[in-house]
């Protein structure tokens, strides 16, 4: 069914002030020294927070002692996280392990993952290993953007974490999103009913997703450079309490 785009574009959520402007500057400038393929961490961290997407304090070590010093100065327990370009996968090769409570924990994990990382990929860059603020428990959920080739830029949503494959919860809309799309893919997925509630899961912060949903989707729309975004796990924290992206992977076409 053909809709007039006018009136499509009236009924999309509005573009948030923050988006707007120097924002958008930030990210040109982050693309514009970056290559193609998968963003490192902190670039891509970067260009979210621009996008007003929560993020975790995280950083970059090369060794075990600047693991610890990052984990010290933002609070155990953290989670150490394979860096690569080279493997986006990070928890496929064991490149993840979470709730890492003292120094002791953080320098043996560091040595784990480095050696995990070479033997799965020996051919891989390795960046050295992220450390990543541990997030309160909440619903997680899997949010990203692709390019297609017809319709242009797609936002998606649906069953996050480790359900994700298992269970094919997803739902797909083009951005930018009206409202109502954006509400639309929430009810017709299980991932966006349960975030209403569900036997002991209190509700979840709903409106902050779609607020993510939008975001995604603008970023973009404002950037076709950018192949696919992912965010997965999205932690969905109570209502009212937002949500954090726990990870988030992007791919930037050459």
């Amino acid at each position: 069914v053909l809709v007039d785009r006018k009136e499509y574009l009236e009924t999309a959520l509005p573009v948030p002030e923050e988006v707007t402007g120097t924002s958008a500057a930030h990210v040109r400038q982050i693309l514009q020294a970056s290559s193609a393929g998968f963003l490192p961490q902190e670039p891509l961290n970067e260009i979210l927070q621009a996008y007003g997407i929560p993020v975790p304090p995280v950083g970059l070590a090369q060794t075990a002692a600047e693991a610890v010093m990052l984990a010290e100065s933002m609070g155990y327990p953290v989670a150490l996280k394979i860096a690569s370009p080279d493997i986006p996968h990070k928890s496929d090769i064991g490149g993840v392990l979470l709730n890492r409570d003292d120094a002791a924990e953080v320098t043996a994990g560091f040595a784990t993952i480095m050696q995990r990382a070479e033997a799965a990929h020996p051919e891989a860059k390795l960046l050295g290993v992220d450390v990543q603020k541990m997030i309160p428990a909440g619903q997680e959920v899997i949010v990203g953007a692709v390019q297609d080739p017809q319709f242009g830029p797609l936002v998606m949503f649906g069953s996050g974490g480790v359900e994700v494959e298992g269970l094919q919860d997803v739902a797909f809309a083009l951005a930018p999103l009206t409202r109502h799309e954006a509400e639309q893919m929430l009810a017709k997925t299980w991932a966006g009913r349960k975030l209403k509630g569900y036997r002991h899961m209190a509700a979840a912060d709903e409106t902050a997703v779609i607020n993510v949903l939008f975001r995604l989707g603008q970023l973009a729309a404002d950037f076709p450079q950018f192949a696919e975004i992912e965010i997965n796990p999205l932690r969905v924290l109570s209502v009212g309490e937002g949500v954090v992206a726990v990870d988030a992977r992007a791919r930037l076409s050459g």
